[in-house]
């Protein structure tokens, strides 16, 4: 079927985000030891209960009681969230003006993020405000990859699954939405989802 409606996550494909730019520093280029800190202290399934409304500041104060010795290092990572940004991906962010500019296509986009951080965002990408909406995990109290979200989103923006493109570069939420009927893109570059764009006539080369 036609595409018609493109959906863009945004941290990895459009925006650069990385708790290395903060980390790498704390633990002086030792990846080792910083990998360990993610794998077992500030984790992916913890930051990502913040993505569906948690708060932030609550997370905080239960990840330090359950680990105190390592206080100092749990409070930076909402703490310093903002230096965690590392700009935006431009190369992806020039595919999504020439789909925005195209009257072909409706554009929106679906984020994990919390809440509370993403208005500091909005203000730093001014791309942000080229999307017809954005929905925001934090402010649905749901995430990716829960069918609730998507479902929100196709109608939120009166959207046809099967003529709707999801756009991610995490494949469990890829593979999410295309159990719903959206067909999918899992995003590793910039270049590969140029390449895929054109194969599939979506944008010209």
């Amino acid at each position: 079927m036609e595409i018609k409606n493109i959906i863009f996550d945004l941290g990895g494909v459009l925006i650069d985000w990385s708790p290395e730019y903060v980390y790498l520093e704390v633990f002086k280029g030792d990846r080792k030891k910083m990998q360990w800190f993610f794998d077992e202290i500030c984790t992916f399934d913890w930051n990502e209960n913040q993505d569906a409304g948690y708060s932030l500041a609550q997370a905080t104060e239960d990840r330090v009681a359950l680990f105190p010795q390592y206080e100092d290092w749990i409070r930076m990572y909402y703490g310093r969230w903002e230096e965690m940004l590392g700009g935006p991906i431009n190369e992806t962010v020039s595919l999504l003006k020439l789909l925005i500019d195209n009257p072909r296509y409706r554009v929106v986009a679906l984020t994990n993020w919390s809440h509370e951080t993403f208005p500091f965002a909005l203000q730093r990408f001014d791309f942000l405000h080229w999307f017809e909406g954005i929905v925001v995990s934090g402010e649905e109290q749901t995430r990716k990859p829960f069918p609730e979200i998507y479902q929100t989103t196709l109608e939120r923006f009166d959207l046809i699954a099967e003529e709707s493109l999801f756009i991610d570069d995490n494949l469990r939420n890829v593979k999410a939405a295309e159990a719903l009927g959206i067909q999918g893109h899992h995003f590793k570059s910039p270049e590969l989802l140029n390449a895929f764009l054109v194969k599939n006539q979506i944008i010209t080369p």
